[in-house]
């Protein structure tokens, strides 16, 4: 047997054409050197569908888009000191789709932004220039 992962739309249909002339589903897996089940299977979806194409892969269905994305970062660089939650509202305002706090701190990591906690590291002496933090 063949290690081929996927059978291209060409080879499908000349699987196809021969079940068509009536040959046997065992003898056209052996010419083409693919599994049995795989011709079976190829030959059940054309039956029932009347196409032989790949199916589409599943998964979620995005809640934005491409652009949506880039512009989602590009107001979060605009103003760096803004929070997660309120890009959302802002997109929310701007586009009318809600979305989540995490999808936009997710999309703001993707963008290279990161959320940081300002430090400011004060003098222990009283030598050093004015510390706003200092109780002294």
């Amino acid at each position: 047997m063949s290690s081929r992962h996927h059978i291209d739309d060409f080879m499908r249909d000349r699987i196809i054409g021969k079940i068509e002339e009536g040959r046997n589903i065992t003898d056209v897996a052996r010419e083409f050197d693919i599994a049995h089940s795989v011709v079976a299977w190829l030959w059940k979806s054309f039956k029932t569908t009347g196409m032989c194409s790949r199916r589409h892969e599943g998964g979620r269905v995005r809640s934005t888009t491409p652009a949506e994305d880039r512009y989602i970062v590009l107001s979060a660089k605009r103003n760096r000191r803004t929070t997660a939650q309120h890009v959302a509202n802002q997109f929310l305002a701007a586009s009318g789709k809600q979305i989540s706090r995490k999808t936009v701190a997710r999309l703001l990591r993707g963008g290279g932004l990161y959320a940081r906690r300002t430090c400011c590291v004060c003098p222990i002496n009283q030598t050093a220039p004015y510390c706003p933090f200092s109780m002294v």
